[in-house]
């Protein structure tokens, strides 16, 4: 039987950048690597919250990536 190993885990901030011309909303993103693939959902919001401090635009949602291995 196969098995699925987490091998690493990325976060990515989504952020609000506006409205462009023809009324649709635009995202910046920025993705930071190298994430404990073993942190939780919690540590990820409280990372994710502390980062978006620096940035002068809102937080719009936080995801996770995550790669595993299968054997």
């Amino acid at each position: 039987m196969a098995q699925s190993i987490l091998n690493k885990s990325t976060l990515r901030l989504v952020f609000d950048n506006g409205i462009d011309e023809s009324g649709k909303a635009v995202f910046k993103t920025k993705s930071y690597s190298n994430v404990d693939p073993v942190s939780t959902a919690d540590q990820f919001q409280a990372a994710a919250a502390a980062i978006a401090t620096l940035s002068s635009l809102p937080l719009s949602s936080v995801e996770r990536s995550d790669t595993s291995i299968i054997n």
